[in-house]
């Protein structure tokens, strides 16, 4: 069960993909989640997640004060979920601005026209280090000076290559999983 961690949709429970997805776990996106209120990087961002899923993420991110969410999903099931779940924070959460867009990370990035403070990018495992580095380049164009990029992939994977425009912050293991902190440069 994937569940809204805190906010104003707290214990608000989302839907799932019934497959092709790997939801990201309540303790990471936890300790995640602290982390980016400590650093006072919630409040009032246009928040980007890029293989959405379910929009978890960035669903949390709109719970916890985000001024909006684009969750971006090209898997058609997937999308249709996501979009079931922005609807039911939009009744949790009054004038929540939440779009679900199904499309490819890469065909969104290249057509979107606002700028974003806070990116979560979940790739598929399989998705490979060239891919990767494509879209993260056609990220830094839509990124708002001292956005911050949050990476997840699995820890036997290698760090990801950043472009020209992005530096490496952090890193946190949990368990299977790596997040990978980066920063507009």
């Amino acid at each position: 069960m994937t569940r809204i961690i805190a906010g104003a949709a707290g214990s608000l429970t989302l839907a799932v993909p019934d497959a092709g997805t790997r939801p990201t776990s309540d303790r990471v996106r936890e300790s995640l989640f602290s982390a980016l209120e400590s650093a006072d990087l919630i409040a009032e961002a246009a928040v980007l997640d890029l293989y959405a899923g379910s929009g978890a993420l960035g669903l949390e991110a709109v719970s916890r004060g985000a001024a909006s969410a684009d969750l971006v999903e090209k898997a058609p099931r997937a999308a249709s979920v996501a979009a079931r779940n922005a609807r039911a924070i939009g009744r949790a959460v009054p004038g929540a601005s939440v779009r679900v867009h199904r499309a490819s990370a890469d065909a969104y990035l290249r057509s979107a026209n606002g700028v974003f403070d806070l990116v979560f990018l979940d790739p598929p495992y399989d998705v490979g280090e060239t891919e990767l580095s494509s879209t993260l380049s056609l990220l830094v164009p839509r990124l708002a000076a001292g956005a911050t990029v949050v990476i997840e992939r699995a820890s036997r994977s290698a760090e990801p290559s950043l472009p020209a425009g992005l530096t490496h912050d952090r890193a946190k293991k949990y368990g299977d999983t790596t997040l990978w902190w980066a920063l507009r440069a």
